[in-house]
């Protein structure tokens, strides 16, 4: 995928692909807004919304235990669809209330001393920057951040010298940043982190839902990811996956409980064989149905028809974009993801995005402090986010981009 992709190619075969009117029909939001967040949550399909509300209503009739187990069958299909969306087995799967919940989980389980090396891009998740820094702070650990190439992301050889340099405890990546449309070369990094034997943790809290994800062709230790975001499901849900190879060596969360293990003697445990070490006992069953149910709908959508359809209409909003006078289109890198942003001249925030919710378009702001590293080099304090869905349309793209044209003319006037 090049970040060239308009709708006249990729996304129109994407189009011929998929009945977008049905999808549409099928998401209650889309009749109220232009949904352009979905970065932030993508809008909930009414299989989720059903799944999610059936349960509840369970759980009134006869009690939150008894309905659990009444749905065991479906809860374990959480498990078969999150592994089957990222090539996986069901028992290399943990449920996690968020993917920083799941970040943070799979960072307590590595040992770390005084003088670790933690590798990692200058195009990470703000969350989990801090998590390195305080790692730093309790243990001593080592940051070293990999250099960005020319045109943007990182330059996979300069990491792989590092690692060779530093022999790191951990090498981490975010698949897509959180405040741009860069996509990470992170099967390229995992290649490198094979042929080493290092630790690789992979941030894919973006790409889930959007793109095909392949955790063997990554060569990852760990995933994270959110169910809310362009995978369509309910808020505060995520999974963790965990590597056959890490469970042998027997890496396991700080805090374990007694559903990640089983209290065998007074004065030992054993820690469950699977990645359900890395859950706790108690689990809000309605949001995990909905997940499943969201993974459910995603991959009958298509996740290849997905792939090809959702960055292209980033793309055109890119093109319609930077033909807007006051508007500097922020994204870069050879390939982009369904993350568009842009700085506007003469504008504050608030009353930017204040203007976009008055014409009911959903957007997101994005600050100097979620990336220090990348908002530094382009020389903004803020900007804008828009990320359409394959559930969207061109007209609506459109629409948006005329949108932003027309606030900043009346700004000026």
């Amino acid at each position: 995928m090049r970040n060239d992709n308009s709708a006249t190619g990729s996304g129109r075969e994407a189009l011929q692909l998929l009945d977008v009117a049905a999808l549409r029909a099928e998401t209650p939001g889309c009749r109220k807004v232009i949904h352009f967040n979905n970065a932030g949550c993508g809008l909930m399909a009414a299989p989720v919304l059903d799944a999610m509300v059936g349960h509840l209503n369970l759980e009134a009739r006869i009690g939150g235990y008894e309905a659990s187990a009444a749905r065991a069958g479906e809860v374990r299909e959480f498990y078969t669809e999150i592994a089957a969306l990222i090539n996986t087995t069901p028992d290399n799967i943990a449920f996690a209330g968020s993917a920083t919940h799941a970040y943070a989980n799979a960072l307590s389980s590595i040992p770390f001393e005084p003088g670790d090396v933690i590798l990692t891009t200058r195009d990470d998740f703000v969350s989990n920057q801090i998590a390195f820094l305080s790692l730093r702070k309790r243990f001593g650990v080592r940051i070293v951040h990999a250099p960005d190439t020319p045109e943007g992301g990182v330059d996979v050889a300069a990491m792989a010298a590092l690692m060779r340099t530093h022999r790191p405890r951990l090498v981490s990546a975010t698949h897509v940043p959180t405040n741009s449309g860069l996509v990470s070369p992170v099967a390229e990094i995992g290649r490198h982190c094979r042929e080493l034997d290092l630790l690789y943790l992979v941030d894919a809290c973006q790409s889930v839902g959007q793109f095909a994800i392949d955790v063997e062709e990554i060569g990852c230790d760990f995933l994270t990811a959110t169910c809310r975001k362009f995978l369509r499901g309910p808020r505060g849900s995520g999974f963790l996956y965990v590597s056959d190879r890490v469970l042998r060596a027997g890496y396991e969360p700080l805090f374990i409980d007694m559903h990640g293990a089983r209290w065998s003697e007074p004065g030992g445990y054993e820690p469950a064989g699977t990645a359900a070490r890395f859950e706790e006992w108690e689990f809000p069953y309605a949001t995990l149905l909905g997940s499943a149910a969201a993974t459910r709908y995603a991959r009958k959508v298509g996740i290849e028809a997905i792939e090809r359809r959702t960055p292209a209409l980033a793309a055109r909003l890119r093109e319609r974009l930077e033909t807007v006078p006051g508007v500097r289109v922020l994204d870069r890198g050879p390939r982009l993801a369904a993350l568009v942003t842009f700085e506007v001249e003469g504008w504050q925030p608030e009353p930017f995005k204040a203007a976009m919710d008055a014409r009911a378009i959903n957007s997101a702001l994005s600050f100097r402090e979620f990336a220090q590293f990348d908002f530094t080099d382009k020389g903004v304090e803020w900007c804008l986010r828009l990320s359409p869905h394959y559930y969207n349309t061109e007209e609506e793209v459109d629409h948006v981009a005329g949108a932003v044209a027309e606030i900043l003319g009346q700004g000026r006037r």
